[in-house]
């Protein structure tokens, strides 16, 4: 057994949390109980209080004689469908305050009727409690790796464990063993019972499963351990390469020869085990045309086939942005084509794979040959980042301005022609037209003004000559501010605009995380913001089942169709963000990794909310179950015991007087009815949980409802119906069911001999039932549960499983009724149940 650190433990851990250590494992019976079991020894000689939370043996004996003095914590133990089951118990962990727990299978799914449905969830709350945590998991439980582990073995895992929650771990040690070994261990019988040895061999632990899955663990910890070097390199600020992983950058520029750079890449990184493959696309700036966006598709395709990942980034320089790219991947290598421009281009101004290759520093340099090589192509025309309609006003004002205002200060229009005055306007004017043009267009405004200040005002005038030293000394000067001066205006323009750009930004993202934080902002409300903060034509949030399943859209915003090159944020392993309309800057795309940080906080928000939203209804269905089964088990019995007592005193052959078989007669009809009503109950109420009870409201005669409900209980009821009761706006049947069940239930609370009291009476625009009885009542800080299923003040002794009121309750709600509980004058409780009056119109339409 091969037991290697993962990652070294931090060097400072906060005292009010606990550490949590994992052994992880390619398969069962690799040896991580037994590895756990040797720490725990190391620890307690050094003095460390330990103690085992849970340790499963499975019944082998060799584990169990590894605990040896150990303190073992007793189990919580708990009932399920007759069946006692035990399980880790977190309150009793925590009162024992150990320094170090032991607990084994984090995976586990926990008994029902625990606090928490995982077992890593229980972890969390020691950890919490500032409790170290030792324990073991597989492979196949990762939850990214279910999808795999099932294509590799044939078996789907039901008990997973997220994999930040091992990631976020302060150890993981790998235990290890080879397959051979593992498959050896099995076949004498250490692992599962000798009934068991065969077809587990010839299943799960063929080699080739173990093979596969070994190389899963390996893999899924290797990169664990790059995210820990990742972090470690920025913490301390380290740009330099550290050779820790094969990881090749290719430079892609979408032209012919990108596929073969794509290949020949693919080939390298092939040559050493665990390499990483990575293509990077940059705006050309070097005279290059712009690729084609069916080329860069298709390029894109062709890497992810192998499974490498594509990038798009842009800057102003193609080198330095391939070389950043790499250094922020901590690549080893970078493939690169070379040159496609002609001999005479590179001798003038080199190549982007020479400048590669100058900057990359220790980063290797793999430079690819390929028929396109020199061939020459067209550079295209260089744009500026300002609007057309100030590049043209700033030409304009170059060319007309320093004549315009030379003309005005010659002909007197300025107050005066001396040299002095005059060079002050044009350096006025050489500023103004920086300001609206730009630098290049400033510079010609320059020597326009030089010229027209030579021939308007020095000596001889209206030739390009000077006379005076004096004046040539000028002239010189006013060029050489006036070019430093438009250079700083100019720089300071640009560095205002990136100033208001990054204050949006900031102003952006800070609304952004506020609104994130506090809840109020989902997917799609991200999305739609980043399309409208980039000006995009789409946004897409995308989500994967597993590492090669395709890609769904969760979330988007904007038009679809065919998008040229998107750029692809990645959240984490199953969801990414794609935004389509134009490639992204770097800064851009910086606020664009924001934005996604942002977004994963919003989908663990709501994987969080729908892990809290399923364990609610697990646990209200499971309080319903078992309340079910305790209250129907006791309330089928009773009636069924009775109808089973009459029947077998009929069919005995005694001869029975009248009086006797009535009273027999009368038993199995009491019986039956009280089967009817529970069984009715319960499917109205299913039907209710279920949504699919609808109400078909009309206007109806409570002189029709209220007698047919109380008809099985005439003989116990009172009734008083005024004859002048106006129509009301209901569902009559459901409506009759909803006094059937208050009468039933008033009906059992009230002493032999007191008959129940059931009145209605016309009260505004609503009609009032009323069914009171003369029975115990209920404390009035019990009648807001009242409507609850399985809710029995008396203990259930006269035979009521306690759904009458609930599905009262929920039909009622059903036809528009509402029903309160008040308490009798005298002693007892009244059920009130209102039902909106018939309105005019419906009545004249009805007549």
């Amino acid at each position: 057994m091969t037991v290697a650190d993962a990652a070294d433990a931090p060097a400072e851990s906060s005292s009010a949390r606990g550490r949590l250590t994992v052994y992880l494992g390619a398969a069962p019976g690799v040896g991580k109980t037994f590895a756990m079991l040797d720490e725990a020894e190391r620890r307690k000689l050094r003095g460390t209080d330990v103690v085992i939370g849970l340790v499963e043996t499975h019944g082998r004996a060799a584990t169990e004689e590894k605990i040896g003095d150990l303190e073992v914590l007793p189990r919580r133990l708990l009932e399920h469908r007759g069946v006692t089951l035990a399980d880790l118990d977190v309150d009793a962990v925590i009162a024992r305050a150990p320094d170090v727990a032991l607990v084994d299978e984090l995976a586990h799914t926990n008994a029902p009727g625990s606090a928490r449905p995982k077992r890593w969830q229980d972890v969390m709350v020691l950890l919490d409690a500032g409790i170290d945590v030792v324990t073991t998991v597989n492979v196949q439980h990762l939850a990214s790796l279910v999808d795999d582990v099932e294509a590799i073995t044939g078996v789907r895992q039901r008990e997973t464990v997220p994999d930040q929650v091992v990631r976020d771990a302060d150890q993981i040690q790998l235990v290890d063993l080879s397959p051979q070994q593992l498959r050896r261990r099995l076949a004498h019988g250490n692992i599962y019972r000798a009934d068991q040895v065969d077809a587990s061999l010839g299943k799960y632990f063929r080699e080739g499963n173990l093979t596969a899955l070994r190389e899963l663990a390996l893999l899924w910890l290797a990169d664990r351990v790059d995210d820990a070097l990742t972090r470690y390199r920025a913490d301390h600020e380290i740009d330099a390469t550290w050779p820790a992983r094969e990881r090749i950058v290719v430079a892609v520029t979408g032209g012919a020869e990108s596929e073969g750079l794509i290949r020949r890449a693919s080939r390298i990184a092939q040559r050493s085990a665990g390499s990483e493959l990575v293509a990077v696309h940059v705006l050309p700036t070097d005279g290059l045309p712009a690729a084609p966006p069916a080329a860069i598709a298709n390029q894109r395709l062709l890497i992810e086939s192998l499974d490498g990942t594509f990038h798009t980034v842009a800057g102003e320089d193609v080198a330095a942005a391939v070389v950043d790219f790499a250094r922020g991947v901590n690549a080893t290598m970078i493939v690169v084509g070379v040159s496609r421009h002609s001999r005479w281009r590179q001798a003038l101004s080199g190549s982007s794979a020479d400048a590669i290759a100058r900057l990359s520093g220790s980063i290797d340099v793999h430079l690819v040959t390929h028929e396109h090589a020199g061939v020459g192509v067209h550079a295209p025309s260089r744009t500026s980042s300002m609007s057309r309609g100030r590049r043209v006003a700033g030409w304009v004002a170059a060319i007309a301005a320093p004549l315009v205002v030379a003309w005005a200060a010659d002909a007197g229009a300025a107050g005066t022609d001396d040299l002095s005055a005059a060079l002050m306007l044009q350096l006025a004017v050489v500023v103004g037209v920086a300001l609206i043009g730009g630098l290049w267009s400033a510079l010609v405004a320059a020597v326009l003004s030089f010229v027209a200040l030579n021939l308007l005002h020095t000596e001889p005038t209206g030739r390009l000559v000077i006379d005076q030293p004096s004046d040539v000394l000028a002239l010189v000067v006013f060029v050489v501010v006036a070019a430093a001066v438009a250079s700083v205006v100019d720089l300071a323009s640009r560095r205002t605009a990136q100033a208001y750009r990054a204050r949006a930004e900031a102003s952006t993202l800070a609304a952004l995380s506020r609104s994130v934080l506090s809840g109020e902002d989902t997917a799609d409300a991200i999305v739609s913001r980043l399309r409208e903060v980039f000006v995009l034509d789409q946004v897409r949030l995308e989500h994967r089942s597993g590492p090669r399943a395709p890609w769904s859209v969760l979330a988007a915003d904007g038009a679809e169709g065919h998008h040229r090159d998107p750029a692809i944020v990645e959240i984490d392993e199953r969801h990414r963000m794609v935004l389509c309309g134009r490639t992204l800057a770097g800064s851009d795309r910086e606020v664009a990794e924001a934005f996604g940080s942002q977004m994963r906080i919003v989908l663990e928000h709501r994987r969080l909310r729908q892990e809290a939203e399923a364990a609610r209804r697990l646990e209200a269905s499971e309080r319903t179950r078992n309340a079910l089964l305790a209250a129907v088990s006791h309330d089928l019995r009773t009636p069924l015991a009775a109808i089973r007592a009459a029947v077998d005193g009929l069919a005995s052959g005694i001869r029975l007087d009248e009086d006797d078989r009535v009273a027999l007669t009368s038993t199995i009809q009491d019986g039956t009815g009280r089967l009817e009503r529970l069984i009715d109950n319960l499917l109205d109420l299913s039907r209710l949980q279920a949504g699919v009870i609808h109400a078909r409201l009309r206007p109806s005669s409570l002189e029709e409802v209220v007698p047919a409900a109380v008809e099985p209980w005439h003989a116990s009821v009172r009734m008083s119906l005024p004859e002048d009761l106006p129509l009301v706006e209901t569902d009559p049947g459901l409506l009759e069911r909803v006094v059937e069940n208050l009468v039933s239930n008033a009906v059992r609370h009230t002493p032999a001999g007191t008959p129940v009291l059931v009145s209605a009476a016309a009260d505004g625009a609503e009609v009032v039932i009323r069914v009171a009885d003369s029975g115990p009542g209920v404390p009035g800080s019990r009648k807001a549960a009242m409507f609850e299923a399985f809710q029995r003040f008396d203990g259930g002794a006269d035979g009521g499983v306690g759904l009458g009121l609930a599905v009262a309750d929920g039909l009622a709600t059903t036809v528009g009724a509402q029903v309160t509980p008040e308490d009798t004058p005298g002693g007892g409780l009244t059920m009130v149940v209102t039902v909106p009056r018939m309105r005019e119109d419906q009545g004249m339409g009805q007549a």
